[in-house]
């Protein structure tokens, strides 16, 4: 009937869709062929591991021409070694970020842990298991407080770990009273924390137990995070930490043990240390925690939190070993390594940026 608004308006809307242009339909738009651009963002959205994927490759092929060394099995498996402890601690640093949090404190926490399993095992004479294990718990607890702070105190995760990483530091020299346990005093009395250095060969390559124990922590990770309750909160949290708390996820819960988990892989990272270097020292490795962000932003986990697999982690990192590793190799200066890992950062973030975007 004329006089009631309500057909009057269902009749409007009719009427207009019925001489609405055809190319401005929503079958139309959907049915529409893509842009090229279009089609580059699906892909990048869907599979977020291909562009490092790519960098990698290209990356191994432009040092290769470069460097006539580069591409030798010795060189390769050098690489291999040197990204071992720097991936590990990017899987602890990926759980957190997936969080939409940052860990400023892994290798604050990989020294203490190391500098405890070696102090335990040669100067108190523990059996060597028991002064792993004990590292390993130093590690945990360690990353309990850091979860602690973000969880009960509501501290922001850059300023909480920002304040343990000189925490764990001091504790680190103190602990070690700023002494170096030699490696033939390690292997002498404790030769299972330099167990990890110990080597096998595959197609001439050498590949030792600690880039194996890497590699295994990756893929259990993997596992985790993708076929299991948990995972699937973790990256709720992540991507809306309020939608997660009304549909009855315990986000303090999810957020405490992500940064537990992450300190007994920081404890981990700590043995691989250990056997890295042969020797228990203060004195980490240079940039630790930037190596391990810039790995777990170059492998495509968004720095929002909630999007990204731990796997390009893993490309992340060997990308860092690669760009390292061949810079130096072709004869350029230390500079030029940080200025070209600051490059790829800035990329990366800016992809992530533009996907988030035009997906939104």
């Amino acid at each position: 009937m004329p006089g009631l608004p309500g057909r009057g308006l269902e009749a409007a809307h009719e009427a207009g869709l019925a001489g609405a242009p055809a190319e401005h339909s929503a079958e139309h738009f959907i049915q529409r062929p893509k842009t090229p651009v279009e089609r580059l963002h699906g892909l990048l959205h869907r599979y977020e591991t291909g562009a490092p994927m790519v960098v990698l490759v290209v990356a191994f092929i432009a040092f290769s021409l470069i460097a006539d060394n580069f591409f030798l099995t010795g060189n390769v498996s050098l690489i291999l070694q040197q990204v071992m402890v720097i991936g590990t601690l990017a899987i602890a640093q990926s759980l957190v970020i997936l969080t939409a949090g940052i860990d400023l404190s892994v290798g604050a926490l990989m020294l203490l842990s190391s500098v405890v399993m070696g102090r335990l095992a040669v100067h108190a004479g523990l059996p060597t298991w028991l002064a792993l294990l004990g590292g390993l718990g130093v590690g945990t607890a360690c990353g309990f407080l850091n979860g602690v702070l973000v969880t009960r105190f509501r501290l922001p995760p850059f300023i909480a770990t920002l304040g343990t990483l000189s925490v764990f530091f001091a504790l680190g020299l103190y602990t070690s009273q700023s002494e170096t346990i030699r490696a033939q005093d390690v292997e002498a009395e404790a030769s299972l924390l330099q167990w990890t250095a110990n080597s096998f060969e595959v197609f001439g390559l050498r590949i030792t137990a600690g880039v194996v124990l890497m590699v295994g922590l990756f893929a259990l990770v993997w596992y985790v995070l993708n076929w299991t309750a948990w995972g699937r909160h973790v990256y709720s949290v992540g991507n809306d930490p309020v939608a997660s708390r009304l549909v009855g996820i315990r986000t303090d819960r999810v957020l405490l043990s992500v940064y537990v988990i992450a300190g007994l892989i920081c404890g981990i990272a700590g043995w691989l240390f250990i056997g890295r270097v042969g020797a228990v020292t203060s004195v980490g490795i240079t940039d630790a925690n930037l190596f391990s962000i810039t790995a777990v932003v170059i492998g495509g986990i968004s720095l929002f939190g909630g999007r990204g697999s731990v796997l390009g982690a893993l490309i992340g990192a060997l990308i860092v070993g690669v760009f390292e590793n061949g810079l130096r190799l072709a004869g350029l200066d230390v500079l030029w390594v940080q200025f070209s890992l600051g490059l790829l950062i800035l990329a990366a973030v800016a992809m992530d940026h533009w996907i988030r975007k035009v997906t939104a």
